[in-house]
């Protein structure tokens, strides 16, 4: 007699699959910033600082133009956070619209530098030999030259007035710092092209027949902008305290331009009597530079493969 009870099929269970993460350099260095404390306060500042040069009108309904002679040097109150200067001009505003001249002349110059060093020091490790010899000399003779001490003169061979327009002021300022500037940018540049002309990647494209500046924007180039980014980040925070340095030695930024070191020039004379006037826009100054500093060291320790 036949068993009614059907037999037990046993179905063979499919292979888990799992997904692999491919890793990066970049997303490895993303994974590690997001956890650094460093980063995350860095960032933040630095989004405060870029969204008030921008839209500096979120933060005030003043301008730098509404000033009463009448509240001159009057200290903090619930009517003015930050007091009044000399001219009866609120301190707070004048920060706040401060603000953005000071930072477009700290990224512009660090663009410049990044640009002029950058191709420098890219040509000079790249084909190396005579071209490397007279670009080499070439930045040792400008970074032999003190940057604010350079800067110095350039500005005041070609001094302007309240009459300058506000975008050639600034450009004045960036260009002195710039042209004096890119010497750094030139060295580290060249020193990492050095290191990625000689992979193997390169010496393959080489054979394959690809000319120079090919092999420069495909392989040399995306390889070794990463500790020049990371410089001229850091760089950003020198390039403002130089500007508010050259201001307030009175070659820098001119009225009516509103920066931070036009704000401090303005103060020195009335420090014991009103200190309110020095004491916020250098406040935001040191915390401006500070933010790009520490932003900058926490993009090197998150990309240097040493460090992990």
């Amino acid at each position: 007699m036949a068993d009614p009870t059907p037999p037990v099929v046993v179905e063979a269970e499919a292979p888990e699959t799992t997904e692999t993460t491919v890793r990066t350099l970049g997303r490895d260095a993303w994974h590690d910033l997001v956890r650094k404390p460093t980063f995350i306060v860095s960032a933040v500042l630095f989004v405060f600082f870029v969204v008030i040069a921008i839209v500096p009108s979120l933060f005030t309904s003043l301008t730098p133009t509404d000033c009463d002679l009448a509240l001159s040097r009057q200290g903090p109150s619930s009517a003015a956070w930050f007091g009044y200067d000399n001219n009866g001009c609120d301190v707070y505003t004048h920060t706040i619209y401060g603000a953005r001249a000071s930072i477009m002349v700290g990224v512009l110059t660090a663009l410049g530098v990044l640009i002029i060093g950058g191709i420098a020091g890219t040509v000079a490790g790249f084909y190396g030999k005579a071209t490397d010899t007279v670009v080499s000399r070439l930045g040792d003779i400008f970074f032999g030259i003190p940057l604010l001490l350079g800067a110095l003169i350039v500005l005041v061979s070609f001094p302007g007035n309240a009459e300058t327009p506000e975008l050639v002021t600034i450009s004045k300022v960036v260009l002195a710092l710039a042209v004096l500037g890119w010497p750094q940018i030139m060295r580290i540049t060249r020193s990492s092209v050095l290191q990625v002309r000689s992979a193997d990647y390169v010496q393959a494209a080489r054979a394959l027949g690809a000319g120079g500046t090919r092999m420069i924007l495909k392989h040399v180039v995306p390889n070794s902008i990463a500790p020049v980014i990371v410089v001229a980040t850091i760089a950003i925070g020198g390039y403002i305290a130089a500007e508010a340095t050259l201001s307030f030695l009175g070659v820098g930024l001119q009225p009516p331009v509103v920066s931070w070191g036009l704000a401090i020039s303005r103060a020195q004379d009335y420090v014991r009597t009103s200190p309110h006037m020095l004491l916020f826009p250098a406040s935001a100054l040191s915390l401006c530079v500070l933010a790009f500093i520490m932003l900058g060291d926490a993009i090197r320790d998150a990309l240097d493969p040493k460090l992990r």
